[in-house]
């Protein structure tokens, strides 16, 4: 077999897959937990199909002596539960990939693809431990024995997470540790992490995209959730309703979009700190909602956790194609600020960061996801999370307070009723410094340029691109969001030294000295998950400067490590497009 290669390998890519209700979430938690207990990094992505049953989902978990946070195509070890493989992950099986699954079940299928395949009676083995649904725990074992990993930790996992159910937790004990067996005899030794250095430091935190998101909102203070759910975005609004004690929130589930917007609008203006979770269909119908925050001057975080459109398009399934969606969102013209995070550190940063400009700026502030960042996770040291601080309080406010005072920054002292003796306007017209609606036409111009100046402090305060390769670099790649990681690692499979990257994590407003690098690019590359090159569209209109060649991708699926630099090293070395 071939699990002793593997221990050369830098890495290990496990995938399982099987139809939903089969608890391949419950097998990635536990695995998870398990590795990072041993000492190894771990990184993790979830597929799955939308439907409640049936279908095939699978889950990818990357095991490394040095951390990962980026999603391969290569699979070494696949493990598969049910019949009706994706094509998708039938692509990705090479004669390399060691295939664990019930031949009986299976009946023949992925036999044909030049992988090892090795029997394992799945459905004879759950049977005997007590019916179908120990399969999974069967399939855990497995993998933990071939990996050469033992089951203390799968004992403590099914202790927690079945607590109170004593057969349950016994039966799930017992089958682990018949698969475990199994594992043990097929790898004969040679586990695929077996004589490995295990890391000692204190990297022990698994954290996903959602959570840090959430997690991120906490710490800025946030006590206002509201959202209709929606995948991939549901996960914040599950969270926060969780922790909604912990965290001094109210967490309210609402009957449509519309709602949840101007609630939290209200919400704002009484003096809450809100966030809105939803996807771009939900956002769609946040226009309205966003405009009416625009012209009262109220902080507002949106989360935004894009998937593939039109419409309902593919509504698990994982896209960049939301930018312009949150960039000319609302009518008429009023400042915004625009992140979308790369990592799980900046998932936790950058949205304390959207609450500490929507309220400094008394603006929307808009927090760009994607389905693959939400479900994405990896292990980390929670050191490593930075807390910014929360916002200050709001202004206690004097009898003669105005709300809309004109300011030379366009900044009006915040006030929320009841804290202090004046009086706080709001209005969805065009109003006065006070509150009061006038049809006044210098009125409105010198209200509306009040609201623009604050794009000047937002954009004096944005995060700049994070620049790394050679300062006399030839060729530039740039890329956003959720696929930073992946084209990071692409670009250090390819070792050139004449490309430099340009990581964005703010998309509006740009930071000035973008235009200074980018113009000192002769060939730019951006890397988009996208079929319109979003944002070098929007680096074209603002610096005079897009890119000579996109790589984009807009099928649905994430980016791959192989696929990125595959893509990137055609087009760096001028061997054609990829438009």
């Amino acid at each position: 077999m071939r699990f002793s290669a593997l221990k050369k390998s830098k890495d290990v890519c496990c995938v399982l897959c099987g139809a939903a209700g089969l608890g391949i979430q419950t097998v990635e938690d536990m695995l998870a937990r398990i590795i990072v207990d041993e000492g190894f990094f771990v990184f993790g992505s979830r597929e799955y199909m939308s439907r409640v049953r049936g279908g095939n989902n699978s889950t990818e978990i990357r095991i490394s002596d040095v951390p990962v946070h980026a999603l391969l195509d290569r699979i070494d070890i696949l493990v598969v539960l049910s019949p009706n493989v994706r094509q998708n992950i039938r692509e990705r099986i090479t004669g390399d990939t060691v295939i664990l699954g019930d031949r009986e079940l299976l009946n023949g299928e992925l036999e044909d693809l030049g992988a090892s395949f090795v029997d394992i009676p799945l459905s004879k083995l759950a049977k005997e431990a007590g019916g179908k649904i120990y399969s999974n725990s069967i399939a855990a074992g497995v993998l933990l024995g071939v990996l050469g990993l033992g089951t203390e930790g799968a004992d403590t996992f099914y202790r927690r997470r079945f607590a109170g159910k004593d057969d349950v937790i016994e039966k799930n004990i017992a089958a682990c540790a018949v698969g475990h067996e199994l594992g043990l005899s097929i790898s004969e030794g040679e586990g695929a992490l077996s004589g490995r250095r295990p890391n000692t430091g204190t990297e022990k935190m698994i954290l996903n995209g959602s959570d840090a998101v959430s997690l991120g909102a906490m710490a800025a203070g946030c006590t206002f959730v509201t959202a209709y759910p929606m995948s991939p975005a549901t996960g914040v609004l599950s969270f926060f309703a969780k922790n909604a004690e912990k965290a001094g929130a109210v967490v309210e589930q609402v009957e449509d979009e519309i709602s949840a917007i101007n609630m939290a609008v209200g919400a704002s203006y009484a003096g809450a700190r809100p966030m809105v979770t939803t996807s771009g269909g939900g956002f769609a119908l946040m226009g309205e909602g966003l405009s009416l925050a625009g012209v009262m001057e109220t902080p507002v975080v949106v989360h935004l956790a894009q998937r593939p459109g039109p419409a309902t398009g593919m509504a698990t399934r994982t896209e960049q194609a939301d930018l312009d969606l949150a960039l000319f969102s609302g009518h008429g013209e009023f400042p915004r600020a625009i992140f979308a995070p790369g990592t799980m550190e900046s998932g936790f940063a950058i949205t304390q960061r959207a609450f500490l400009t929507a309220l400094k700026y008394q603006t929307p502030a808009i927090v760009l996801t994607d389905q693959y960042f939400m479900n994405a996770f990896y292990n980390l040291d929670p050191e490593s999370l930075e807390y910014l601080g929360e916002p200050p309080l709001p202004t206690e406010t004097p009898e003669d307070y105005r709300r809309y005072e004109d300011s030379p920054d366009g900044c009006s002292p915040f006030g929320v009723p009841g804290w202090g003796k004046g009086i706080v306007g709001a209005d969805s017209h065009e109003h006065d410094e006070i509150g009061h609606v006038y049809e006044d036409f210098k009125l409105r111009k010198r209200m509306q340029d009040k609201r623009l100046r604050k794009l000047d402090g937002m954009a004096a305060e944005a995060l700049p691109p994070f620049f790394s390769g050679p300062e006399g670099f030839e060729k530039l790649v740039i890329c956003w969001g959720s696929t930073i990681p992946i084209v990071r690692e692409a670009l250090s499979l390819l070792e050139r030294s004449d490309t430099a990257l340009l990581e964005f994590e703010q998309l509006w407003p740009l930071h000035g000295g973008t235009g200074e690098v980018l113009a000192r690019a002769p060939f730019i590359v951006s890397v988009e998950g996208n079929s319109t090159g979003q944002l070098s569209r929007l680096l074209q209109s603002v610096f005079g400067r897009g890119s000579d060649e996109a790589i984009l991708k807009y099928s649905g699926l994430q980016f791959s490590v192989e696929e990125v630099a595959e893509r990137l090293g055609t087009v760096l070395s001028g061997k054609g497009g990829n438009r």
